[in-house]
């Protein structure tokens, strides 16, 4: 008897979940295909940077990819003294390199945002901050509001959070979205926010595409691949895939939405390759150092060295 009450009551709760309704994030994923043909996006990819990216293999990119930059330090050992040198070398490269643009953000801890905002010179620089409890997104929703609140009252401009990927690899997609709806009401319209998916960790491109679409509709102002300090950062598929995502949402609502890759960006082909595959998915409207950034710190002394044709070991 035990079994059979127990099949039934699960019979039950199956029947329940069914009838209830759709949340309109549920609803709102259902307007798009999320169904991702990985062996077609890898081909693709493979299309677009074999015939697209030679033509995109020039100085005037590089100097883009340069002043799409967001000069980072997230490290555990990071002291005050770091990121005030960090920024006054920012302050200083515009002096030193005025015909080269600067980078477009500092990013950093919370911890440092009042330093930053009190030494940073350049006007044009962002000051991003990575927030609610970055890197895992595991804590109370009330210490992830109270750590972003923080962060806009010391002079952020840009905060980039976490996809809660526990709660999305649940289902629990109207959780999720609540909370990145939740932090974008702290930063207000005059802060842009970036939701990090962590692509690494979702699983499938399929999953990417379903993360980046509730992310928009939550809130988020930029899709971003991941915080660097997971297994793998940005992928050219995943980025790919994010692209589709940001296009198709832009066609059906009108909102313009930003991309970051992040993680693992090591040469300047790689950024060549995320560059490339925004231009050729999205179109040259996102080709701006708005809407398009890199999240990599080392990098940036070796489009300055491609650029000016010597190496300078500048940052």
């Amino acid at each position: 008897m035990g079994k059979i009450k127990e099949i039934v009551i699960n019979d039950a709760n199956e029947k329940k979940k069914s009838e209830q309704p759709e949340s309109k994030y549920e609803q709102a994923l259902g307007l798009y295909d999320c169904h991702v043909d990985e062996a077609r996006v890898k081909a693709e990819v493979e299309r677009i940077v074999a015939e697209k990216l030679p033509e995109n293999d020039n100085l005037e990119t590089r100097r883009f990819l340069l002043g799409s930059v967001e000069l980072t330090s997230l490290h555990t050992t990071d002291t005050e003294e770091e990121i005030l040198a960090m920024t006054e070398k920012v302050n200083k490269f515009d002096s030193d390199y005025p015909d080269l643009p600067h980078v477009a953000a500092i990013c950093v801890y919370p911890v440092f945002t009042e330093l930053v905002a009190q030494s940073l010179e350049i006007d044009g620089v962002e000051i991003t901050n990575v927030s609610g409890n970055f890197p895992s997104s595991q804590s109370r929703m009330e210490v992830k509001i109270a750590e972003t609140q923080l962060a806009v009252a010391d002079g952020a401009t840009n905060v980039d959070i976490v996809l809660p990927v526990g709660k999305f690899l649940s289902g629990d997609y109207e959780g999720v979205s609540d909370d990145i709806n939740e932090l974008k009401q702290v930063c207000g319209e005059e802060v842009p926010m970036k939701v990090i998916l962590e692509v690494c960790d979702l699983g499938s491109l399929s999953n990417v595409k379903k993360a980046a679409l509730l992310s928009m509709y939550a809130g988020a102002d930029y899709v971003k691949t991941s915080t660097g300090k997971e297994k793998s950062g940005a992928t050219p598929e995943s980025v790919y895939v994010m692209c589709q995502a940001i296009k198709e949402y832009y066609d059906k609502t009108g909102i313009q939405i930003g991309l970051k890759p992040a993680g693992g960006i090591n040469t300047v082909r790689d950024a060549l390759t995320y560059y490339t595959i925004l231009k050729e998915v999205c179109g040259e409207k996102w080709l701006t150092n708005y809407w398009f950034r890199l999240g990599t710190s080392r990098l940036t002394n070796t489009l300055i060295n491609e650029i000016v044709g010597k190496e300078v070991n500048y940052f």
